[in-house]
Order: structure tokens, then sequence, then C-alpha cells
């Protein structure tokens, strides 16, 4: 079978490299693919938006299955488009991915269906919100409506925090039209759980949970990022918790969307807060996370082609989705800079010993050189028996990569392993 994958970054890689288990795929295409990835797939340069060209490349290379993992693509329609040329797909249709393509949408699904959130306001005029936090509680929380590259979300310390938030998404357009409409909720506190699950609008199927690192800094100081680590299990997400998001967040979730008339079949991504009332939702996104993908897929025992098939065909209560229970770390390797300005093409060397647990997100190849292309270059994922030893390989598997200009958290994991330990 030929399969194509659309994206370039490491969550792609990762989604490639368990693909590739399949003993039923015979060929992947990778659109755009980046260089890291050329030895698992053959790397096209289609770009994700463009969907006319993923279209006529699928169909003319007579693609028997399409797997959509940004949002973009997928806020835009690339699936309807897919599915209209009879290509089958993974991943939910343009009018299901606006779960995560619009925050005033999300939130307001959620204020009707009565699944717990932060409280919130709209607002479509900056004067109007900018009065609104004179006299709003802080911190507070600043989200541009659209998709911002992860980085439309803004923790406000302080009023003048906030009030330059606004500025900035609606009136200098830092996010472009993503920034048309804001929403400015309620600061929660509590640990932070993702929760990567497959559904096919009828059976919901969590995966294992994971803890991301958006800050670009130690200790969680800096701007937010793309993810600069991440750890599976999340700690924090114990038995009890995960009943309560079942009942309460997972499943009302999807029978909203059925009631909505926009059945979502693919993975849903559950940003989670175990606040002191309960788990709330954060966000939703509506494909897999990165780097959350990059410490889930590895832990799964399963297959994964199998088991995207069955969300297609809307039969995943028929196959088994098994997970390890071992753990898994992933340091993220960036450029220094990240995630404002930094500098590129430099040479990437990643030893053959460790190219199998080390995704590649920002990388070409330049006269048969991997050089670097891009704000996070790559993740070194370990999986072990404990936590402690998943991240302690992780780091050491970070040490094998090179290239100039490289940083990296130093503290990932450390406050899930707090938390294994009762710290």
């Amino acid at each position: 079978m030929k399969v194509l994958v659309v994206g370039g970054g490491g969550r792609e890689h990762t989604v490639i490299r368990k693909l590739k288990e399949n003993p039923e795929i015979t060929q992947i295409y990778a659109l755009p693919g980046n260089g890291g990835m050329a030895q698992d797939a053959e790397c096209v340069p289609i770009g994700a938006k463009d969907i006319a060209s993923i279209v006529t490349f699928a169909v003319s290379n007579e693609v028997d299955y399409a797997v959509v993992t940004p949002d973009d693509p997928l806020v835009l329609g690339c699936v309807d488009a897919l599915e209209d040329a009879g290509v089958p797909c993974f991943g939910p249709r343009s009018e299901a991915a606006i779960i995560e393509g619009s925050k005033v949408f999300s939130k307001n699904l959620m204020k009707k269906y009565g699944i717990p959130t932060a409280r919130y306001e709209v607002f479509t005029d900056m004067q109007e919100a900018l009065r609104y936090l004179e006299t709003a509680p802080v911190p507070t929380v600043i989200k541009a409506d659209g998709l911002a590259l992860g980085k439309g979300v803004i923790i406000a310390q302080t009023r003048d925090e906030a009030f330059q938030a606004v500025r900035e998404m609606m009136q200098d357009k830092k996010f472009g039209h993503s920034g048309d409409q804001i929403v400015i909720e309620e600061y929660l506190e509590g640990p932070e759980v993702s929760v990567l699950s497959f559904t096919d609008g009828k059976t919901i199927v969590p995966m294992v949970s994971s803890m991301d690192h958006k800050r670009a800094g130690d200790n969680d100081t800096g701007l937010n990022t793309g993810g600069m680590g991440t750890v599976a299990p999340n700690p924090y997400y114990t038995p009890e918790v995960a009943a309560r998001c079942t009942e309460e967040i997972f499943l009302p979730t999807i029978r909203a969307m059925n009631a909505e008339g926009r059945r979502f079949k693919g993975c849903l991504y559950f940003g989670l807060m175990i606040t002191k009332d309960g788990p709330k939702v954060i966000e939703y996104n509506c494909r897999f996370g990165d780097p959350e993908t990059q410490v889930v897929l590895p832990l799964l025992e399963s297959d994964l082609f199998t088991i995207m098939r069955a969300v297609t065909e809307e039969k995943l209560s028929e196959v088994e989705v098994k997970f390890s229970r071992k753990n898994a770390c992933c340091v993220i390797l960036a450029s220094e800079g990240y995630p404002e300005h930094y500098e590129k093409g430099f040479p990437l060397e990643i030893p053959e010993s460790v190219r199998e647990q080390v995704y590649v997100a920002g990388a070409a190849l330049k006269d048969g050189q991997l050089v670097t292309s891009g704000g996070r270059v790559v993740g070194c994922t370990a999986v072990a028996d404990t936590l402690e030893d998943a991240i302690r390989d992780a780091y050491a598997l970070a040490s094998q990569v090179h290239f100039e200009n490289a940083y990296c958290r130093k503290d990932i994991g450390q406050r899930a392993l707090r938390a294994v330990k009762g710290v």
C-alpha cells in the first residue's frame, strides 16, 4: 500500500516510523517532509497547506491512504479534499477541525454542553477588551482565536502584560487574522496533562497521558514555544482522574460535536489542567501533539496503521489499542534564540547508532549534508522501565547529536519525577 503523510516535523517523523512497522505499507510519501526523514519516507516538496497540489499528487500516484497531521491543513479542509477525490484519510474534516481552529468555537461548545473549562469572555473590539481587563483578576490568560503555531496563548502575570498581549494580538496583528477575535479567560492552577485520543466519532480511546514543557527556559521560564520536551505517562493523571475525564470531558466532547453535526474522526487532543475542583479543559487540538507524539507513539504496542484505518471506517471498537507500561522521555534540541530569532544552516550530525531514537523536526539536506533549518531541530526519545531511567537516557541521546548553537532545557521530566517520588 502507498501511504501519504502530510507535514514535515518531528511529529510526522514519529508517525512515519510507526507506520513503517506495518508490512502492508510498501511506500510512504512525506509532503513536504524534511531532510532528516528522507531515510524513512520519500519526501516530496509540496507544502502542507498546498491542498490542491497534495490532492493532485495523491491521485496521480495512486495513494491508498493519507494521514494529515498538522493543524493548518486540517482546518483548511485537506481531509475534505482528499476524501472527495477518493483517498481515505486519517484526520478530521474541516467542520470538526474547527475545535482547534477557533478558540471561540471550542469555548462556546464547552459552555453549551457543560464541559468543565475556565470562565471566559470573547472580544472582537480591542477597546472593550482593554476596559474589561481594567477590573479583571490577574494573572489572566489571553488567547488568539485562530491558529498561531502554538504560540497564541499569553499568560499575563500583571495587568500591563495583559494590556500588551491584547494590543499585540488585535492592533499589531502579531498572529495575523488569528487575533481578530480573542478570548480572555480565568487563570487556572494545577498540573497540566496532555491526553491524545483516537476517535471515530462513536468510540473514543485515550492514549497514554503525557506532560509537555512549553516554556523555552528551565523551571518554566521564558517564552512559550511549540514544546521543549515531554514525558509519558504523566504521573498526575491517576486512574481516578482518568475516569473523571472520560465521563466529564472525553465522552461529552464527542457527543457535543456529533450534536453540532461535526463528527470528529482522527486524533483529538485534550489539553487538561487538574485543578482543585477537578479536571478542566485548557484547549483542544484536532491532531497529534508535537512533541507529545514523540513519547506517546513509541509506547504504542498495537499497529498504528490498523488503528488509523479503523478510525476512518468507524470500526475503532473492533481493534485493540495497547500501550506499553514503560516510560518515555523526549528532549528537544533547538536552535539558540528559538522561539524568536535564530540562525540556521549549521551541519547536523546524528550518529547512526542513535538514529532510530531521534526524530527530526527542523533539518534540510544540502549537498548531501543534513543542516539545521528550524527552531526545534530534533527530538531525542528514550523508553525505559522507570521515568528516571528514561530521562537519563534521553539526555544521553541528546548529548550525541551535534550542531552549532544547539540548546535544550535541562529539566525535562523533573516535575514529573518529583510527583512520582511524592516530593
